[in-house]
């Protein structure tokens, strides 16, 4: 396990933000009470009820160092993805996984607790494949450091990449390293009309004849198809599908918008009304060739048929069951009323290393109580 405490620890750190975060943890720790993670508080509605006194790690921001040429930027965990976003603009570098950022006050320490990745998920990686290096206090009020700030670092266990996802029940994350790639020279977005299990089965044919194919969304009987790379791959790509099935064009400012909405989740699709007693938003994944799932409600699909949301009224059961069948799992991403765990019974195996690790780093049960598991 790739961990080193930081030599001050045990007692204070140079940075006086995260000597005051620490010596709420510990004075947590020691009354073994429960602490609530939050930065922006954009992802308060995601996993289980936030509980517990705050620890607000807002003023945790700032850009630590940023080198273009290496494409590596650390940032500390409450800085805006705005504020970086801004910064990897001016030498056209992004944030290739395309994090959402649910609003203005979205964080880098949120986008690596909460682990979810936009449009170009399936063709770029996922968060924590872009994820060098972070640093993290524990339950105990230690700073430890995990990975490193360059490409090369990949020996051990990679704790940093763990992160991803974790809901913050292992720990205060600080600071976080980033591989920040180019933006690709050339993109483009074409429109077609096809029924669900077409789009499915085009899009697995487009992305296996090695198509520049960078993000895809189906919806009511339309597939949009986004392509980025080398400029004349793309405008290669773009042609043949335009003669080859009548696909249309979308101009840059129409794409800008389809792809941030989507991204963002702004359409009303993903919104479920506090009012609408039943209605769920699921994020369900699945094998990306799987075919048209026999659930009620409206759908909603991306990453090529891997990631299928669904926003229906349909019982909790027979969602996980569907998801079950063809060897994927379902997620409960939003709901008016938080009445089960959002993820999945976990295998006996993986229940017993989910309370391992969080017995490691948090073993007097500080931080997010429930947020993950309702028993973590």
């Amino acid at each position: 396990m790739e961990a080193v405490a930081d030599d001050t620890a045990n007692t204070a750190t140079d940075d006086p933000v995260v000597r005051r975060l620490a010596d709420q943890v510990r004075t947590a720790s020691g009354a073994s009470s429960a602490l609530r993670i939050r930065g922006g508080g954009t992802k308060d509605f995601y996993g289980g009820e936030p509980t517990g006194a705050p620890l607000d790690t807002s003023e945790l921001r700032g850009i630590s160092s940023y080198e273009p040429t290496e494409m590596v930027l650390t940032a500390r965990a409450g800085t805006p993805l705005s504020e970086i976003e801004a910064a990897l603009a001016e030498h056209n570098q992004h944030l290739a996984f395309e994090p959402p950022r649910f609003g203005p006050s979205g964080t880098v320490g949120g986008m690596l607790a909460a682990g979810l990745a936009g449009p170009s998920r399936a063709w770029v990686g996922g968060v924590r494949d872009f994820v060098l290096g972070a640093s993290l206090l524990n339950g105990r009020g230690e700073l430890l450091r995990f990975g490193g700030q360059v490409m090369k670092n990949v020996a051990g266990f990679d704790v940093s990449r763990v992160l991803a996802g974790s809901l913050g029940v292992l720990g205060v994350i600080c600071e976080v390293s980033l591989k920040v790639p180019p933006v690709p020279a050339r993109s483009a977005t074409l429109r077609f009309s096809f029924d669900q299990a077409q789009a499915i089965e085009r899009v697995q044919a487009w992305a296996g004849a090695a198509l520049p194919v960078n993000a895809s969304v189906w919806r009511d009987g339309t597939l949009h198809l986004r392509l980025a790379g080398a400029k004349a791959a793309v405008l290669e790509a773009v042609a043949t599908l335009r003669r080859t099935c009548g696909a249309k064009a979308l101009d840059d400012e129409e794409a800008a918008v389809l792809w941030g909405a989507l991204r963002d989740q702004l359409d009303p699709f993903f919104q479920v009304p506090a009012m609408t007693a039943g209605l769920r938003l699921w994020r369900l994944s699945v094998p990306a060739n799987s075919a048209p799932l026999a659930l009620e409600g409206e759908m909603l699909i991306e990453w090529g048929g891997a990631q299928r949301w669904l926003r229906s009224s349909t019982a909790p059961e027979a969602v996980h069951a569907a998801a079950t069948r063809v060897g994927g799992h379902a997620a409960l991403f939003r709901c008016a009323r938080r009445e089960t765990d959002f993820l999945p019974p976990l295998s006996a195996e993986l229940e017993r290393l989910h309370r391992s690790l969080k017995a490691s780093f948090d073993p007097h049960n500080v931080f997010n109580r429930g947020r993950l598991y309702s028993w973590l």
